[in-house]
């Protein structure tokens, strides 16, 4: 793990320094020869409206009041690059870094001006993760030039509104009648999810969904005398993760959801359990069946993610 950060800087650092050649060669020359600081005095010149937002954040703060060495001091110039040749030519928009997507500056040079100061940590994996991979920059989720949220300084008021501005599939499932309490502000997408970089594919926090799931459903961790080899497997064989219309968050409604594996003879008639089988069914002439009301195959079976009990094989009890 120790040897990941600097082979993880490394990356970042070519893959910046490529697109940096990429984006300034026509004026690279002359960028270099007026790569000199002017000071945050001269930027207020022209951006005191952008000042007025930017006094408040943390890194103003920290930039003007307490700085920890002299790049930091530099307070505009230690994000946005030596001014010198911005002031002279401002039009000219390869003479500076810029953090928003219509200033052209690669989104590999904006982050590593942000990872410089912010790296290792959880943001250890961010090379080849998923969002790097799809080109998002920390200026898409973060607005350092403004305090919109209490903390992180991001682009909108809770971590889990700026989650939504791409991932709108998730924000419908967060809709759904059964949900994860997110909605409610009792959690957010990083209390399971790593947006900086993880060692999964989803961006988990944890190994595995399982053990992410137990980081708050202790009681289904196990050990069990009784397995359930579904629950062992993974939770999402089951539910969904984010949201399901269905009751505890439920891939399919029960018994439908049990019957996708047991429907052997010898255990129970070899029927499928239907809705005509409900009781009120009963009113259209159906034959109601408890094996369909409440909780359908857990009206007996109670204990289906695992079992204790010396007599729990069917994991009634």
């Amino acid at each position: 793990m120790k040897s990941a950060q600097p082979v993880g800087a490394l990356r970042a650092l070519m893959a910046a320094t490529a697109a940096f050649l990429a984006f300034g060669a026509p004026a690279l020359a002359d960028t270099a020869a007026n790569a000199e600081y002017v000071g945050e005095k001269t930027c207020l010149g022209c951006h005191g409206q952008e000042n007025q937002h930017f006094k408040d954040t943390l890194h103003a703060k920290v930039f003007r009041l307490n700085p920890k060495n002299q790049h930091e001091a530099r307070v505009c110039e230690s994000c946005h690059g030596p001014g010198a040749a911005h002031a002279k030519k401002a039009e000219d928009k390869s003479l500076i870094i810029g953090f928003t997507k219509y200033w052209g500056t690669p989104i590999e040079v904006q982050n590593s001006q942000c990872l410089s100061c912010h790296q290792g940590g959880n943001r250890l994996h961010w090379p080849g993760s998923t969002h790097a991979d799809n080109k998002v920059g920390c200026a898409d989720c973060h607005n350092p030039m403004e305090k919109v949220s209490v903390n992180s300084l991001l682009v909108k008021q809770t971590i889990s509104e700026t989650c939504y501005q791409c991932h709108q599939q998730q924000r419908a499932e967060f809709r759904k009648r059964s949900h994860m309490p997110l909605p409610e502000g009792k959690m957010s997408c990083a209390d399971c999810h790593n947006p900086h970089g993880s060692s999964t594919k989803p961006l988990l926090k944890a190994d595995s969904v399982n053990e992410v799931c137990y980081a708050c459903h202790a009681e289904r961790r196990g050990p069990f005398i009784w397995e359930h080899a579904p629950v062992r497997e993974s939770c999402l064989n089951c539910h969904q993760p984010h949201g399901s219309n269905h009751d505890k968050l439920l891939q399919v409604a029960r018994p439908m959801l049990c019957q996708q594996c047991h429907n052997p003879p010898g255990f129970h008639p070899n029927t499928f359990y239907r809705n005509d089988q409900t009781a009120a069914s009963a009113l259209l002439g159906g034959v109601p069946s408890q094996r369909v009301i409440g909780r359908s195959c857990q009206n007996c079976h109670s204990q289906i993610h695992g079992s204790n009990h010396p007599a729990g094989a069917r994991f009634q009890r």
